[in-house]
């Protein structure tokens, strides 16, 4: 393959391992629902590595039209004209342009990301090398767009590097910096759908002693790397050198345990009265499944569902499917309601969306469509805590058009 011949797919897979190469560091990325097509041009077919590279897809508006490539992370300092970036990782878009019929049109690459700086913090044109002209990277330079250009072995080169800048917040960035936070569903999940289970984790985090030996000696929970991973999604730990730190939130759930219990070994000997009882928390433990009520709501992704049930419900919408729901919140919030409730698989995104990002009801009506930590683990937690009226239920037993979405409380 020559550089004359690399088309967007293939220049935009290139450009995504530079930005976004595979880290420890929280990082999320998604390339346009166009990029998930079988055929770039008719006759021609795209190679399914790289749209196994371009996955997951969304189509994700920022500024005023739709990137090729929208992501969050840290970047090299070669990568940008500063080397501080401030706490939060920036949100990056990309445009791709690759040689067609007419050539490589990078000025409209350069025009069209200098757009999406309005919500962006860093854009970029991704191209064939040898196609970036002189003229191409003044016109860069002027607008802040930096440039990559991409060789026919796969190497990346910036040949001119942005500068970070603020950019509005809107639901569509938020959701995809919320799947590159700690507490995304995107690579990693609730393993557990009891809010006991990491009620109980910086309880024994804090308590003297071993925590895995706590757990499993006060029979709270046998799955510890689980309740580890879902104490930090629900922001009650965070990572620290040597291991794991209790948040506010944290601490302040092993002050509420030393007010109602006297020690948190107290609470944690209660938690062991608890085990395998399948009442609702809330009813159950009346005080702690309150404190759950209030961590649980904290979590990003429960203010969103709960607002939308309620404009459900002054519509006349009482008991909504999980399909109506969908359909509904993705009308609204098109990036939350995918990456929220769509699993990633690439074949997934596949059929449920559109090359215009529009949803397909029929795949909605499959179980196998869903991301098992919004559906099962998720729901059920808010079923616990006295926000929805149901337990939530796994993929492979969840019928999408009878699974109901309601809160337990209108307002």
């Amino acid at each position: 393959m020559s550089v004359r011949t690399l088309t967007e797919p293939e220049v935009l897979a290139g450009a995504k391992n530079r930005l976004f190469p595979d880290s420890d560091d929280p990082t999320y990325a998604v390339a346009d629902t166009q990029f998930a097509r079988e055929e770039w041009r008719p006759g021609k077919p795209v190679d399914p590595d790289v749209r196994d590279r371009l996955a997951p897809f969304n189509h994700v508006r920022i500024g005023g039209g739709y990137p090729d490539l929208v992501g969050v992370g840290r970047l090299e300092s070669e990568l940008l004209a500063v080397d501080r970036l401030g706490d939060e990782p920036p949100l990056i878009a990309v445009e791709a342009k690759g040689y067609a019929s007419g050539g490589v049109d990078a000025q409209r690459g350069i025009v069209q990301a200098y757009d999406r700086l309005g919500e962006a913090n860093a854009a970029y044109l991704a191209a064939p090398a040898s196609a970036v002209s002189e003229t191409d990277r003044t016109l860069a330079r002027e607008l802040n767009v930096g440039v990559l250009g991409v060789e026919s072995d796969g190497g990346v080169a910036p040949l001119e590097v942005p500068r970070v800048v603020g950019s509005k917040t809107t639901t569509e960035a938020t959701a995809i910096r919320f799947q590159a936070s700690a507490q995304g569903v995107a690579n990693q999940s609730f393993g557990l759908n009891h809010p006991k289970n990491y009620l109980g984790y910086p309880l024994a985090h804090y308590a003297d002693g071993d925590t895995e030996t706590l757990l499993a000696t006060y029979d709270v929970v046998g799955a510890v790397d689980d309740a580890r991973r879902g104490a930090a999604f629900l922001g009650l730990i965070e990572a620290a050198p040597g291991g794991a730190r209790l948040t506010s939130l944290g601490e302040e759930v092993v002050r509420f345990a030393r007010r109602n219990h006297g020690t948190v070994e107290g609470a944690l000997a209660e938690f062991e009265a608890w085990y395998g009882s399948p009442k609702r928390f809330l009813d159950l433990a009346p005080s702690w499944g309150q404190l759950a009520r209030r961590v649980v709501f904290d979590y990003p992704a429960t203010e969103l569902l709960v607002s939308e049930l309620q404009g459900l419900h002054r519509d006349g919408s009482r008991e909504p499917s999980l399909v109506e729901f969908v359909t509904y919140l993705h009308e609204l919030h098109p990036t939350f309601a995918v990456e929220l409730f769509v699993r990633g698989d690439r074949a997934v995104r596949r059929r449920v969306l559109t090359t215009d990002g529009d949803l397909r009801r029929e795949p909605l009506e499959d179980g196998a469509t869903y991301h098992a930590p919004t559906v099962f683990q998720l729901k059920t937690m808010l079923y616990h805590v006295g926000i929805l009226t149901e337990r939530g239920r796994e993929p492979h037993r969840l019928e999408p058009t009878r699974d109901v979405w309601a809160l337990c409380e209108s307002v």
